[in-house]
C-alpha cells in the first residue's frame, strides 16, 4: 500500500496505527473493502502478526453445518461466544440459523445493538446490571430473549426484579450431570426450581429444558445424559409446565457444543412432547473449525455419524495467523514474531503449514515437516528447524491453530482474504 493510500485510509478512520493489527475499522465496512484499499497479504499490505480469515472455507463451513441440520430438521444457534463478530453472526443468521447463542449479558447487548433479535443465552442470568441489561432489551417487542436457570434461588432473583418492572422472561431449566458444571442434578433440585418458577407465574415462563454434553467423555453417558432431557421435556409438557408455548413460539429442547453435537441430533431429532417443539443445537467453533481439539472431534463425527458421512466433505480450517520470521539465532532455532498476546495456546501450540518469502515466491509453498513450535512466550514463538533448512529473517509463516475461541479474542480486526490474498472484508470483534 502507498503512503498516499495509507494516508487517505488513515484519514477516512479505516485504519489507526494505535491498535494492533488494522486498527479501528468500522464494522460496517462493505465486502468490496478490497476493492476500496486494494489491501494483499502477500504484498505485505498488512501488518503482522495478523489473523486473518479465508472467504470461500467460511462459505463452505457455513453451508455445511446448515445442510447437517437441514437433513436432521433441527433448528441451528450457533454460538457467538466463539467469535464475538456481529458480520458473522449476520452471515449464519441469512443462512438460516434460528437465532444466536451466547454467555453473557454484555455479549447480548452486542448482538443486539449489531441486529440479532432472538439470543439463547446458555447461562444464568446473575447480578442486579446483567439483569437490568436484559430488562432493557426486552423492552423491545420483537427481542426473543432465553437464560437458565438451575436452582430455586435464582429463579427467585428474577422473579423478583422481573415482576417489579412487569415483564415476563423466558427461562430453560437447566439439567447437568453429576461431577459436571452447572445444571440440576437430581428431581428433589429440579422440583425446588419447578415450584419456584410456578410461585413466579406471569414473570417467569418455563419455556423448556436445556443441556450441555461437553462435559461428559464418553458417548454412552452423553446419550443417557441427552435421553433424561427427552423425558424431563415429555413430563414438563404433560404436568402443563410448557402449555403457554405456542406454534408461534415454541418450546425449545437444546443442547450441542463443537464436540458431540451430531449425537445430540440424533438423540433430539423427531422428539414429541405434545406442544409445538424447536430442537435447537449449538455448535460455534465450525464456523471457522481448526486443526486440533476439533479437528479430532470432527473425525470422529464423519466416523460415526451416516448424515455426515453422507455429505462427502469436511469442515476446513478458515482462520490461520501469519507472522514473520525475526531472528534465527541458531542452525536449529527461528524466533517468529507470534506469541501468547496472538494465539490460543490451551489446546495445543499454533502448527506452521506455510512459507512465502516477500519479493522472491510467487506463492506460498508447504513447510519442511519437522518444522514446529516448541514454545511461547508473550511475543514469541521458538521455531524448531534444521541446519540448513531454507529459512530466513523477514519470510512470512501462515500457521494453524487449535481453539478458535481463545484465538479470536485476541483480535480487534480480522481480515477476510479471498483465494488470491486480496484483503475482501473486515471482520470487527467485540469482547
Amino acid at each position: 500500500m502507498s503512503d498516499t493510500n495509507y494516508q487517505a485510509t488513515w484519514q477516512a478512520g479505516m485504519i489507526d496505527p494505535l491498535n494492533k493489527g488494522l486498527g479501528n475499522l468500522p464494522h460496517a465496512l462493505p465486502p468490496t473493502a478490497g476493492n476500496t484499499v486494494h489491501w494483499n497479504l502477500l504484498l505485505e499490505d498488512i501488518s503482522l502478526p495478523a489473523a486473518v480469515l479465508y472467504e470461500e472455507r467460511l462459505a463452505h463451513n457455513l453451508a455445511w453445518m446448515q445442510a447437517f441440520v437441514g437433513e436432521y430438521q433441527v433448528k441451528l444457534a450457533p454460538h457467538g461466544k466463539t467469535t464475538m463478530a456481529p458480520k458473522l453472526f449476520a452471515r449464519q443468521l441469512a443462512a438460516g440459523a434460528w437465532g444466536i447463542t451466547l454467555a453473557t449479558a454484555h455479549q447480548t447487548q452486542v448482538a443486539y445493538a449489531h441486529g440479532v433479535r432472538r439470543v439463547l443465552m446458555a447461562n444464568q442470568l446473575v447480578g442486579k446490571q446483567n439483569m437490568a441489561t436484559i430488562s432493557r432489551l426486552l423492552e423491545d417487542p420483537d427481542f426473543e430473549f432465553f437464560c437458565l436457570v438451575d436452582s430455586a434461588d435464582i429463579v427467585e432473583q428474577l422473579g423478583a426484579w422481573f415482576s417489579a418492572r412487569k415483564q415476563q422472561l423466558n427461562v430453560l431449566l437447566e439439567l447437568g450431570p453429576v461431577g459436571g458444571r452447572t445444571g440440576v442434578r437430581n428431581a428433589e433440585q429440579q422440583a425446588a426450581v419447578l415450584a419456584a418458577i410456578k410461585r413466579w407465574q406471569g414473570s417467569i415462563a418455563l419455556s423448556g429444558i436445556e443441556v450441555y454434553e461437553g462435559v461428559l467423555k464418553e458417548e454412552a453417558d452423553i446419550r443417557q445424559f441427552l435421553q433424561r432431557a427427552v423425558q424431563c421435556a415429555k413430563e414438563l409438557a404433560q404436568q402443563g409446565y410448557l402449555q403457554h408455548r405456542s406454534a408461534q413460539k415454541p418450546a425449545v429442547l437444546t443442547g450441542a457444543g463443537s464436540a458431540w453435537y451430531d449425537v445430540v441430533a440424533e438423540e433430539f431429532a423427531g422428539v414429541e412432547i405434545g406442544v409445538p417443539l424447536d430442537i435447537v443445537l449449538r455448535p460455534g467453533c465450525y464456523l471457522t473449525h481448526d486443526v486440533g481439539i476439533y479437528r479430532a472431534a470432527q473425525e470422529q463425527i464423519l466416523t460415526r455419524n451416516p448424515v455426515a458421512k453422507k455429505m462427502r466433505s469436511e469442515l476446513l480450517p478458515a482462520l490461520q495467523l501469519w507472522a514473520y520470521v525475526q531472528s534465527i539465532p541458531e542452525t536449529d532455532k527461528a524466533i517468529i514474531a507470534l506469541g501468547k498476546r496472538d494465539a490460543a495456546f490451551d489446546a495445543g501450540l499454533p502448527l506452521p503449514v506455510q512459507r512465502f518469502r516477500p519479493g522472491h515466491d510467487s506463492a506460498p509453498a508447504a513447510v519442511p515437516a519437522h518444522w514446529e513450535i516448541s514454545g511461547m512466550m508473550d511475543q514469541h514463538a521458538y521455531l524448531k528447524i534444521a541446519a540448513g533448512d531454507d529459512i530466513r529473517v523477514g519470510d512470512m509463516i501462515a500457521f494453524d491453530i487449535s481453539h478458535p475461541c481463545l484465538t479470536f479474542d485476541k483480535w480487534r480486526h480480522l481480515p477476510v482474504l479471498n483465494a488470491q490474498f486480496d484483503v475482501i472484508d473486515i471482520v470487527q470483534t467485540f469482547f
